[in-house]
């Protein structure tokens, strides 16, 4: 069914840089991600909060709402400030729910669960009246799919190779690829800024660039 929000977490008791913040070390993965999910259709806008807790001026936390214009809404959160490693991805759709889980052994877990109107015996089954409906949780099966572990980059770099001896366009070719920057820079400018930014007001500095 249709996704209906859905939000990465990219936390650790990490690494600290000096030359970045947290947004522009790990955001890019997720953002890269939350875009391929939703088929390259850049969000309406984005809103960061972050702090900086260790070094001042440099963020080492942030939370980041995007809302897309079909009403998908999307959150990530990243931190080098946290008691544990954690890469997860969570998709909550209409139908079914999945749980992508890098750092365990069951990477992907796809849940039958969600919530169900039932239409009311002997009512006119019109969803929009407040009494004409019961709400009832479904909980189904949990569908563990095998999946056999590659290396990653070893994978990346592959498919890269491959792409330069057939021509064939890359899953991160050029154009997705100014699509994560154009959300960064858009997430960086409400971090600094503490405001929602449309993501159109960016396209200006794109043009310039």
């Amino acid at each position: 069914g249709k996704v209906l929000y859905l939000y990465g977490q990219r936390l650790n008791l990490g690494q600290v840089r000096r030359d970045i913040n947290v947004w522009w070390n790990l955001a890019p993965h997720d953002m890269s991600i939350l875009l391929y999910l939703k088929n390259d259709i850049e969000p309406e806008s984005i809103q960061v909060l972050g702090n900086d807790y260790i070094q001042k001026g440099t963020e080492d936390v942030a939370f980041a709402v995007l809302r897309w214009a079909d009403g998908t809404l999307g959150h990530v959160q990243v931190s080098w400030l946290d008691p544990g490693k954690v890469r997860r991805m969570t998709l909550v759709g209409e139908n079914k729910m999945l749980v992508y889980d890098d750092v365990s052994d069951e990477k992907i877990a796809i849940m039958d669960k969600g919530v169900e109107r039932i239409p009311m015996g002997g009512e006119t089954k019109d969803y929009d009246q407040f009494n004409n409906y019961r709400l009832l949780h479904r909980r189904g099966d949990v569908l563990l799919p095998h999946i056999d572990f590659k290396e990653p980059l070893r994978v990346e770099m592959e498919h890269f190779l491959n792409c330069i001896r057939s021509g064939e366009e890359p899953l991160t070719g050029g154009s997705h690829s100014i699509q994560v920057v154009k959300l960064l820079e858009a997430g960086q400018r409400s971090l600094k800024e503490r405001r929602e930014v449309k993501l159109k007001e960016m396209d200006s500095l794109l043009k310039v660039a």
